[in-house]
């Protein structure tokens, strides 16, 4: 599963940027969200931990090969809306990272 923002090219091509989501604990803390148990509850999915990855952004062309349908509902490509007070902390993180990475070249 993954979280998608599409950004429409020249002539309708579709670009997704997907911040992907595993079980896998994530090797920076400080770079991830752990998915709340009533979240991944709401959204139908399984028990385990999850985090969502916000250091490691995935893109391709909208539909792209891994895209596939969620097997409960043949067609459907989603498993429904974040709360939104997680969305705004996804976001806020996201902002933070690309804050910090920013290295400025002095020039004078």
């Amino acid at each position: 599963m993954r979280h998608v923002l599409v950004v429409e090219k020249n002539e309708g091509e579709q670009i997704v940027t997907v911040a992907p989501i595993t079980h896998t604990p994530p090797q920076n803390p400080n770079a991830a969200i752990e998915i709340p148990h009533k979240v991944k509850q709401h959204l139908g999915l399984d028990g385990e931990r999850s985090w969502i990855i916000l250091d490691d952004f995935n893109q391709f062309q909208w539909p792209g090969y891994d895209l596939r349908p969620i097997q409960k509902s043949l067609g459907k490509y989603d498993y429904g809306f974040l709360p939104p007070a997680l969305y705004q902390q996804i976001i806020e993180k996201i902002v933070t990272l690309h804050k910090s990475a920013l290295k400025p070249t002095q020039r004078d």
